[in-house]
């Protein structure tokens, strides 16, 4: 770090700046301007905007200059690769800063998963801040790996990296006063708190924002924005993977506003990464949609370091730290170089050699822990004439509850592929219980084998799709053999998988690495008759209890709408 006599010396032009970027469109996030500069950069710092020369000089020949992009919100897991890996695929798109909530991990692996990813996050060319998870289990439906209460965190909120309090999921906990709710939210009183309130309104949402809570990423309508907007709220407008929400929230955005809105992407997944970007896609997206540019490069920028109170980042300007993002068109946002710290770290799409650290090994016990299993535990006796069935809604989270006369032979309620009404299991995977949720579901298509995955939000136990329960039963096994992971399987055979050892959740391998392996597997997935184009993304949520109608956790159906338990028969 340099002395601040220095810095001054250097930005008054009496001592050459360490590197200049020569002839930059600066885009200026304070004046709403974009002019042609030099950009003065001694040590890790911007120290002078106009007329400067360097020990090292870079002529950007009228490229674009930009903050580097912040996400304000993101859950590394679902990119299925470590944060150096994760490094590695957005830096060269221009994302130097990411603040995320490592709600994944910590619901299977507790205080062992903040700390694996506080310490994988250090000695890399992207700046991770850490919200902390504030549901961890996430609802009382379901068994997680760990319980983290007020007292757990606490020692946390004393550390540079963590900024506050993560997404408050349990809004209905929270407005009925839950004790341990509302510890953490005491501790993180002098912090950011994050939210998490689909939907809510009215009284109840003015209850949960004078509880302290500042943002939500859950809005879908402009009219929900609008209303959290107008209660203080920061809106955090996200284009994730399966979520998108840009297009339906950003007429919402005006000049009076913007500073209250800020970009996220919740969860990018690798087909995301690799396919379309990180940041650099949402400006693209948002330009495309007719959001003035240097408006979308704020709200990717500044707006998001001064709602997490990160004053030396999101600008370029003398004092600020410079990280920045070189691009030729305010309209494709075509990264070609990534500053960080003052140092060059990627061009035209890679990063240079020596930037990236790799992940700390041995950190993490093995997560996947179940019961020994038999084909016995997988029966569904004949209860009945009717049956729940969660039914699958193309390309949305929330699904619908049908009755149904199941197929029944020999005593025993059995899949049926001709009215393509599947089984659907989830096995308790952290402490080896014997609990076994059993139910079924519509809309997968499968027509042979069977589909198993470690992914299943939020508690992340082993969630498996079949055409009968020997192969059900070897995916689920074959989960456990690789430690995590997707499994497909036909008649018993491996017909393909993808390994997520670290957590049941990621991989030691490269974004682009684990991005082909899962094209594979759903490619066989689809070989086997599945119509869903992701069925493992879409198993993934079949488990999560906090979003409606019908869904299926170890200890059974949950009737989201009614917050309860409700049995398989009618």
């Amino acid at each position: 770090m340099k002395s601040l006599a220095e810095q001054i010396k250097v930005a008054r032009g009496l001592k050459k700046a360490d590197l200049v970027l020569k002839r930059a469109k600066l885009i200026n996030v304070f004046s709403s301007e974009c002019y042609v500069c030099d950009i003065a950069i001694n040590g890790d710092a911007v120290v002078g905007i106009g007329k400067y020369s360097g020990k090292q000089e870079i002529d950007l020949k009228g490229r674009y200059a930009a903050p580097g992009f912040i996400d304000g919100h993101l859950h590394v897991e679902s990119s299925m690769v470590t944060i150096p890996d994760f490094a590695r695929a957005v830096v060269p798109l221009g994302t130097t800063s990411i603040v995320i909530d490592p709600h994944e991990i910590a619901n299977v692996m507790g205080l062992d998963g903040i700390n694996y990813m506080l310490k994988a996050s250090k000695y890399n060319p992207l700046s991770v801040f850490i919200m902390l998870s504030s549901c961890v289990p996430a609802t009382g439906f379901e068994t997680s790996g760990a319980d983290l209460r007020a007292a757990d965190l606490f020692p946390y909120f004393q550390q540079e990296w963590i900024l506050g309090l993560a997404e408050v999921m349990d809004f209905p906990g929270l407005l009925r006063g839950n004790p341990d709710i509302l510890d953490k939210i005491r501790l993180a009183a002098d912090k950011k708190i994050d939210g998490h309130a689909p939907r809510l309104s009215g009284k109840d949402l003015n209850a949960y924002i004078a509880a302290g809570i500042r943002s939500d990423h859950e809005c879908t309508t402009a009219d929900e924005a609008r209303e959290k907007l107008r209660l203080g709220m920061t809106i955090m407008i996200r284009e994730g993977g399966l979520a998108r929400d840009m297009e339906a929230l950003l007429p919402i955005v005006t000049p009076e506003n913007e500073r209250r809105c800020l970009f996220c992407t919740d969860d990018r997944h690798p087909q995301d990464l690799v396919n379309e970007g990180h940041m650099n896609y949402i400006l693209k997206r948002a330009v495309s949609l007719g959001l003035d540019p240097i408006t979308a490069i704020r709200m990717a920028t500044i707006n998001t370091a001064e709602y997490f109170g990160l004053g030396n980042i999101g600008a370029i300007a003398p004092g600020y730290t410079a990280d920045i993002a070189i691009f030729d068109s305010l309209k494709n946002f075509n990264v070609t170089m990534t500053f960080k710290r003052g140092k060059l770290v990627a061009r035209d799409g890679a990063m240079l050699p020596g930037t990236i650290s790799g992940p700390r090994k041995g950190v993490l016990r093995g997560s996947i822990n179940i019961q020994w299993l038999k084909p016995s535990m997988f029966v569904i006796k004949d209860r009945g004439k009717r049956c729940r069935v969660i039914d699958i809604i193309p390309g949305q989270l929330i699904t619908k509850q049908s009755i149904f006369k199941p197929k029944v032979e020999n005593g025993k309620v059995v899949p049926d592929t001709r009215r393509d009404i599947l089984k659907l299991v989830v096995v308790e995977r952290h402490h080896a219980s014997t609990n076994i949720g059993i139910g079924l579901v519509k809309g997968f298509g499968l027509k042979k084998g069977a589909l198993a995955s470690s992914v299943a939000h939020d508690s992340h136990n082993i969630i498996a799709v079949g055409t009968n329960d020997a192969d059900i039963m070897e995916a689920i096994v074959k989960i456990r053999k690789m430690q995590g992971g997707f499994t497909a399987i036909h008649d018993g055979n491996w017909v393909g998988r993808l390994e997520l050892p670290i957590a049941g959740l990621m991989s030691e391998k490269r974004v682009d690495e684990v991005k082909t392996e899962l094209d594979m597997i759903i490619g066989v997935a689809h070989d086997l008759g599945c119509k869903v184009k992701d069925p493992f993304m879409m198993l993934s949520f079949l488990a999560l209890p906090v979003i409606p109608r019908l869904k299926l956790t170890d200890r059974g159906l949950v009737d989201v709408n009614q917050h309860k338990l409700v049995p398989l028969f009618v």
